[in-house]
């Protein structure tokens, strides 16, 4: 037994390993399939995109295994160094770095680049594992504050400094490891869900004042029906009312003053009226990859056939809307494949989590778990018209050196946690 439990892979999950592994192999057969050009001769040259992501595919797995051969102890003692090493790296970018596409969050060498924003994910899933592991219960006022300001930090760094809002936005995903972990009530979440709502009606029908109080007066007396109606309790509704009836008059406000890109993008997805050069702007992504996705059929056209995909009639098909490639070529069989197997891969993260001895442990895996599920909704809600259009990519299937490398670290720091997890007796 103590010969097996000092073996290097003793105890590794390898079904979430293999579930990597096929989601990679797939993922560069995509990237291959995006930029394929019949008249190229040749995929081995560092011009071609699939010649890079073989790169970043390897590079990546040298660092999988080089963190498989590292104590676990390394991640707990080093989490808070990591964060803020990581987090000064993005400030740096800020000064040194390179504009690409609208974000000023790039260090580039030569045809490479490398962007230090997707690796504050990992960092600060660390320290928020670290520092929630490390405090009683009984403080959790301290730990939501203290919590809330790992998550903000990096997300402030990340928007205001570096114009990437669609990386900023996976820090939401540390919401529900907070719910995991008892800091945040189901309450709230559902508060979050009536924000979003009213900010959402408040865009789509302005002038709907009579019907939103009516609704909203409605909402008020259910809610005095389930609860003591005390002084607590009408102060309470009355400053709920308030928060979203302001939130449905100041959204049209606050969408005038957005940036031209993200304005349109939201009015596209909201179906509001827009110029036809507007529409044509910041629609036409959307709308491409729904007719790729919807033209693949129930099988899909086959591999490298395309016509979408092969004419480059939709933007960034190799990086944000790398999922249509695959609807368009694989059909509904193969996106639900896809689909199924990133579902596998996040519910056995939540299975590994729930077994963990160390707290540590856990709330890394729900944080790790949390991640992937943000980017699959919204990378996949985007391509299909769900969601409006965000600038993240899709774990292990997107063209791209910083996100492969950083969901790779991301996901076996924690399969390696896991794997000492018979040593800890906590």
């Amino acid at each position: 037994m103590r010969e097996k439990s000092n073996s290097l892979f003793y105890n590794i999950d390898w079904i979430t390993v293999a579930i990597y592994f096929i989601l990679i192999l797939i993922g560069w057969m995509n990237i291959y399939s995006a930029v394929y050009d019949e008249a190229s001769s040749t995929i081995f040259s560092l011009s071609r995109l699939e010649s890079k992501q073989f790169i970043f595919i390897l590079i990546a797995i040298i660092l999988a295994f080089s963190i498989i051969i590292i104590d676990a102890s390394f991640f707990t003692a080093t989490a808070y160094i990591l964060f803020a090493g990581i987090i000064l790296l993005n400030i740096v970018v800020c000064f040194l770095g390179t504009d690409i596409r609208g974000s000023h969050s790039w260090f580039k060498f030569g045809s490479f680049s490398f962007q230090p924003a997707e690796f504050a994910k990992w960092a600060t899933a660390l320290a928020i594992a670290k520092y929630l592991s490390g405090f009683a219960k009984k403080e959790w006022r301290t730990k939501l504050l203290v919590t809330i300001g790992f998550i903000f930090i990096p997300i402030a760094v990340i928007v205001v400094l570096q114009n990437e809002t669609g990386c900023a936005l996976v820090f939401a995903a540390f919401i529900i490891v907070m719910y995991r972990e008892g800091l945040v009530q189901g309450i709230f979440l559902f508060f979050g869900l009536f924000v979003i709502l009213s900010i959402i009606i408040g865009l789509k029908y302005p002038g709907l004042i009579i019907g939103v109080a009516v609704v909203l007066l409605l909402i008020a007396v259910f809610r005095l029906m389930l609860v003591r109606r005390t002084v607590k309790q009408f102060l309470l509704t009355a400053i709920i009312i308030s928060v979203f009836s302001g939130l449905y008059l100041v959204a049209p406000k606050v969408m005038e003053k957005l940036p031209e890109h993200q304005a349109g993008r939201i009015k596209s997805w909201l179906g509001l009226p827009v110029s036809r050069a507007m529409q044509d702007r910041y629609g036409y992504n959307t709308k491409q990859s729904m007719i790729a996705i919807g033209s693949g059929g129930w099988a899909g056209k086959g591999y490298l056939q395309g016509t979408q995909t092969k004419y480059r009639f939709v933007p960034e098909q190799e990086t944000d809307f790398i999922f249509c490639t695959v609807g368009e070529e694989w059909g509904f069989v193969g996106t639900a494949f896809i689909i199924l197997l990133y579902l596998i891969l996040i519910s056995r993260l939540i299975i590994m989590s729930e077994r963990q001895r160390s707290d540590f442990t856990r709330i890394y895996g729900y944080g790790v778990a949390a991640i992937f599920f943000i980017h699959l909704v919204v990378n996949i809600g985007m391509t299909i018209g769900l969601l409006p259009v965000i600038g993240i990519p899709l774990p292990f299937f997107s063209y791209g050196g910083s996100s492969l490398i950083s969901f790779t670290i991301l996901l076996f720091i924690f399969v390696k946690l896991d794997s000492q997890r018979l040593l800890i007796l906590r």
